[in-house]
């Protein structure tokens, strides 16, 4: 029969298991202070890099994305503020901030056409025409970064996906699942029809219609009565290449 352990080996096992959890401690805390250590020597070497490669930085932006990236990894926000040494040096705050303005100009000159919603490179080519005189290349990471910004005002700027498209909302309408999905496959032709979504999403009548109407009181939509078939089509201007709506828009707004 096994025999039980005694009040000593309890006391002994328990002794054990303490000296256990404190060497594990130890080690954790000599792990955290050696992780502490290397990322204070990575941001002093991140600090040098900037110095070094400043009008890179401000110039390039696929070196200014690949510099975000590495500010990243070591837990460094250069646009978490307009103050301190990464405005000093690089003034990457207030470059940003110029663009979020910039983008909100865009998207009140467009909304008129769009609804709101328009296609991140589409917005990124806008961007790039009103700044023209400046000759500094962006891309859609700063115009992403820049948004991303915006996001904390709760004014309903967001960057989010559509299919193979990233799209730019800038208004506080709620897109579900279903107005995705219409989105989707209004992306082959620039419109839908209430028979396309029933067959292809395979919904009910009332659901798909009650979809597109909300698109359509949302201004995201528009429709074409005019076929001989008589079936509606619903237009989504935000989806495809700039129309002459928002080239003139363009134009009024000196874009």
């Amino acid at each position: 029969m096994r025999r039980r352990p005694g009040v000593a080996g309890l006391q002994s096992e328990a002794v054990l298991r303490g000296q256990y959890k404190a060497l594990g401690e130890n080690v954790a805390r000599i792990r955290m202070d050696l992780m502490k250590d290397q990322l204070s020597t990575f941001r002093n070497q991140l600090e040098d890099f900037a110095r070094k490669h400043k009008n890179d930085i401000k110039k390039n932006p696929v070196f200014r994305a690949q510099f975000h990236s590495m500010c990243a990894t070591c837990g460094v926000d250069p646009l978490a503020s307009n103050k301190g040494f990464w405005a000093e040096l690089l003034g990457i705050g207030d470059f940003y901030y110029e663009l979020g303005v910039q983008i909100v100009d865009i998207c009140l000159a467009t909304r008129s056409h769009n609804g709101g919603l328009i296609d991140l490179g589409e917005l990124c080519s806008l961007l790039s025409k009103k700044r023209r005189a400046l000759r500094e290349p962006i891309s859609e990471d700063d115009c992403r970064r820049a948004i991303s910004k915006l996001e904390i005002l709760g004014s309903g700027f967001e960057v989010f996906t559509i299919g193979k498209k990233k799209m730019v909302r800038s208004v506080p309408t709620e897109l579900n699942k279903d107005h995705n999905h219409i989105l989707e496959i209004a992306q082959a032709r620039g419109y839908v029809t209430i028979e396309d979504v029933e067959n292809e999403l395979n919904w009910p009548s009332g659901r798909a219609v009650d979809s597109l109407e909300l698109l359509l009181k949302e201004g995201l939509a528009m429709v074409d009565d005019g076929h001989s078939d008589g079936k509606r089509r619903y237009w989504f201007p935000c989806i495809g290449s700039m129309s002459s709506d928002a080239i003139d828009a363009e134009s009024e707004y000196n874009l």
